[in-house]
C-alpha cells in the first residue's frame, strides 16, 4: 500500500508515523482523539500523548508493527467528547513512504460499528484471566447482555440475555437499591466495588460484588455501560471461618493474659483463690475447678460452683502424704491427667477416689497441676475437671503449667509478705524459661541480667520451644521499662504469643496477631520483639522483627554480620499491621546472636558500635573454639562495659 495523503483523508482517527513512533502527519480526528491540535501532535512520540494507562498499550503497537512488518491492533480509549472513553480497535501497518522511499507507520482507527463484537475481545480475555464476568446493559431495552469471563461465573447466567426486571428479582430485596444506583450512576470512571447476594436458579446465595463504567463502542459508535462481575462467595465463606477463629483466638489469648495478670497483681491468698476459681474453668473450657493449698502439712481445699462442696470434702484436711492423686501431685511436683475411674482406681488402689468419677461415669477427665517450684516447699495445686468425653489437648495441659507456676510463686511472695519484689522475681523467673534440651542440630543458651536501677528484676525476655512441625522457635524481646509493671507487661506479652504461636505456623502471623490483642487490650507498655523459626535439619530459618535490634550472624572464621530482619513496629502502639518476614540459612558451624538492646547500647556506645562491638566478641567466641554456652557467658560480661542501666538479654543458637 503506497503511503500517500489518502490515508488521512478518512473520517476516522489517523496518522502516519516513523518507525520509532514519531508522528509525521495526522487527521484533524486524530488531533481531535488525542485532544491537542495537529502542530503540537507533529513530531512527537506517539505513545507519549496518550493518558498514563494507555502509553504501554500503544507504543506496544507501534513497535509491533515495526519489527514485526505485519498488521497490529490494540484497543486504546480515546476521551470522548461526552465524557465517556471511546474504547477503539486501533490497526497499525506500515506503508512505502513516497518522499524518502523509506517505511511509514499507518495508525487508524477501524469502524467497527457494523462488528461490534470484535471490540469487546479484549475484553472478555481479560475478565476470563482474572475470574470475572464481563456483562453490558442497554438502558434503552432495560436488558443485560452478558458477554462472557470466567466460566464459574457464567454457570450462574444460564441466560445470555436478561431484563433488568429479572435480574433484580434474583437480588436480595436489601441489596436492589444498590445495584440500581449501580446502574443509573455508571460514569466514565470506574464506580466503586458494590456487594450483592444473588441467588441463580437451582443454587444458594452467592456473593457478588460488582463495578460498572460506561464506554463508547468504537470511534462514531453506542454508548454502553459495562459491568465487571466478581463471585466472592468462597472468599466470605472462608474470612467468616477465618474471622471466628481468629476471634475465638484473641478471647483465649486475651483470657490466657488477663489470667496471668491477675496471678501476678494477687495481693492476698483470698485474692489469689478467687483468681483462680473464677477464671480457670473458663480459660480451659472446663467443667469445674478447686484449689487445694498446704496448709500445715495438709490440704485446705476450696471449689467453684462447677463442683460442690460436699464433693471436695473427701479431700479436706488430708495429710500430704497420703495415698491418693492430689496430695501426690503437691508432694511430688509433677502434673497428673487422670482419664477416668478405671485409670484412677489402677494408679491409687488405697486413696480415697475423687467421688465425681464415681458419681458421674468413666470417661470425665480430670488434670491436677501442682503450685510450687523445684527444690521448695509443696504450696497446693488446683484440679480441673472436664466434661464428658472431653481429653484437653498437650497444648491446653502445657499452658497450664506455667500459669500454675505464676500462682505458686505468687502464693509464696504473699506468705513471704514480700509482695512486690518477691512476685517480680518469681514471675522474671517464669517467664525466663528453661531451654530446650537436646536439640538435634542445634546449640542452645541464654543469659539475662536484670536492671542495676530499682528493684532487680525487667522487662526483657527470652523463649525457645519446639513447634508440632519440628522446627524450634526462638524469641527474645523488651517490653519497656524495668520494674514490676514491665516485668507484667513481659508475662503477658510472652504467654500471649507461646498461646498464639501453637496455632499460627509463621514468625510474622504472631507478631500481628500479639499486636493486634495487645491494641485491642489497650495495653501500657509496648514491646520490640524478635522471632525465629529454626529447622534443625537443613538450617533454615524464618525470621521477623517488631521494632527490635538486629540480628548477629557469627561464622568459624571469625567474621560476622550484621542481619536485620523485616518486620514493622513496635507490639502494641499501632494497630492493622501486618509484620513480614524473611527466610535466610543458618550455615553449619555459625552462630545466631539475639540480644536486647542493654547488650549494644548505653550512654558512651551507639547501637551501631555496640552491635559491631558483639559481633566481633561472638566471631572471635566461635573462632576460639568455644560453644554456646561459653559465647553467651563471654558476651554478657562485655556487656557490662556498656555502662547501661537497662536490662540485658542474649540468646546465642548455634548449628552443630
Amino acid at each position: 500500500m503506497d503511503a500517500s495523503d489518502e490515508l488521512l483523508r478518512g473520517a476516522d482517527p489517523a496518522a502516519l508515523l516513523t518507525l520509532d513512533g514519531a508522528i509525521r502527519s495526522l487527521n484533524s480526528a486524530m488531533a481531535t482523539a488525542l485532544g491537542r491540535p495537529a502542530e503540537q501532535c507533529l513530531g512527537r512520540d506517539f505513545g507519549d500523548l496518550w493518558p498514563a494507562g494507555q502509553r504501554m498499550s500503544a507504543d506496544s503497537l507501534v513497535r509491533h508493527a515495526a519489527k514485526a512488518k505485519a498488521v497490529a491492533m490494540r484497543v486504546l480509549d480515546f476521551p470522548g467528547r461526552g465524557g465517556a472513553p471511546i474504547a477503539s480497535l486501533i490497526e497499525a501497518q506500515q506503508v512505502k513512504d513516497l518522499a524518502s522511499d523509506g517505511q511509514l507507520i499507518w495508525v487508524h482507527a477501524l469502524d467497527a460499528r457494523n462488528d461490534l463484537a470484535s471490540l469487546l475481545i479484549p475484553f472478555r480475555l481479560a475478565t476470563s484471566a482474572a475470574h470475572l464476568g464481563l456483562w453490558m446493559y442497554s438502558s434503552d431495552e432495560h436488558q443485560l447482555e452478558w458477554l462472557g469471563g470466567a466460566p464459574a461465573l457464567a454457570a450462574l447466567f444460564p441466560d445470555p440475555t436478561v431484563s433488568l426486571s429479572t435480574l433484580i428479582s434474583a437480588v436480595h430485596p436489601d441489596d436492589r437499591e444498590a445495584l440500581g444506583q449501580l446502574l443509573r450512576s455508571a460514569s466514565t470512571q470506574q464506580s466503586p466495588w458494590v456487594k450483592l447476594r444473588y441467588l441463580p436458579p437451582h443454587q444458594g446465595w452467592h456473593q457478588l460484588t460488582a463495578q460498572t463504567r460506561r464506554i463508547q463502542l468504537g470511534y462514531r459508535g453506542p454508548e454502553q455501560i459495562f459491568g465487571i462481575l466478581r463471585d466472592n462467595t468462597k472468599q466470605e465463606e472462608r474470612k467468616a471461618r477465618a474471622q471466628a477463629a481468629l476471634a475465638t483466638e484473641r478471647q483465649r489469648a486475651k483470657d490466657i493474659a488477663d489470667f496471668s495478670s491477675a496471678l501476678i497483681t494477687a495481693a492476698t491468698e483470698q485474692e489469689l483463690q478467687q483468681v483462680a476459681l473464677t477464671r480457670l474453668a473458663a480459660t480451659f473450657g472446663a467443667s469445674g475447678a478447686l484449689l487445694a493449698l498446704v496448709d500445715e502439712g495438709r490440704l485446705r481445699v476450696s471449689t467453684d460452683a462447677g463442683i460442690a462442696m460436699w464433693e471436695v470434702d473427701v479431700m479436706h484436711g488430708l495429710p500430704l502424704d497420703h495415698p491418693s492423686a492430689l496430695p501426690e501431685a503437691i508432694r511430688t511436683g509433677k502434673p497428673q491427667l487422670i482419664t477416668g475411674r478405671r485409670d484412677y482406681i489402677r494408679r491409687w488402689p488405697h486413696g480415697a477416689e475423687f467421688p465425681r468419677l464415681g458419681r458421674l461415669g468413666s470417661d470425665y477427665t480430670t488434670s491436677i497441676t501442682p503450685l510450687s517450684e523445684a527444690g521448695n516447699q509443696p504450696l497446693g495445686a488446683w484440679l480441673v475437671t472436664y466434661g464428658s468425653g472431653y481429653r484437653p489437648s498437650l497444648d491446653e495441659l502445657t499452658l497450664m503449667g506455667p500459669l500454675a507456676d505464676l500462682a505458686g510463686q505468687a502464693l509464696r511472695r504473699i506468705r513471704l509478705q514480700h509482695a512486690r519484689v518477691e512476685l517480680a522475681t518469681a514471675l522474671q523467673k517464669t517467664m525466663l524459661p528453661t531451654l530446650p534440651e537436646h536439640l538435634a542440630g542445634l546449640e542452645v543458651a541464654a543469659r539475662y541480667r536484670p536492671s542495676r536501677d530499682g528493684l532487680d528484676i525487667g522487662g526483657d525476655w527470652y523463649d525457645a520451644f519446639v513447634m508440632p512441625d519440628g522446627t524450634v522457635a526462638m524469641e527474645i524481646g523488651d517490653a519497656q521499662g524495668h520494674d514490676v509493671d514491665a516485668a507484667a507487661a513481659m508475662g503477658q506479652v510472652r504467654a500471649s504469643m507461646r498461646a498464639i504461636a501453637a496455632h499460627e505456623p509463621d514468625p510474622a502471623t504472631v507478631l500481628t496477631r500479639t499486636n493486634e490483642l495487645l491494641v485491642t487490650m489497650g495495653a501500657a507498655r509496648f514491646a520490640s520483639c524478635t522471632m525465629l523459626h529454626i529447622d534443625p535439619g537443613d538450617g533454615r530459618v524464618t525470621g521477623a522483627s517488631a521494632g527490635h535490634v538486629p540480628l548477629l550472624c557469627a561464622r568459624k572464621d571469625g567474621s560476622h554480620s550484621i542481619h536485620e530482619l523485616p518486620g514493622g513496629p513496635l507490639l502494641g502502639v499501632v494497630p492493622d499491621v501486618e509484620y513480614r518476614e524473611e527466610i535466610f540459612t543458618l550455615d553449619e558451624d555459625s552462630v545466631l546472636v539475639m540480644v536486647t538492646d542493654g547488650v549494644v547500647e548505653g550512654p558512651g556506645l551507639t547501637l551501631e558500635a555496640g552491635l559491631e562491638r558483639a559481633g566481633t566478641m561472638a566471631g572471635a567466641a566461635l573462632h576460639d573454639g568455644l560453644n554456646a554456652e561459653e559465647t553467651a557467658d563471654r558476651i554478657l560480661d562485655a556487656a557490662a562495659a556498656v555502662d547501661h542501666l537497662d536490662d540485658v538479654a542474649v540468646l546465642v543458637v548455634r548449628r552443630a
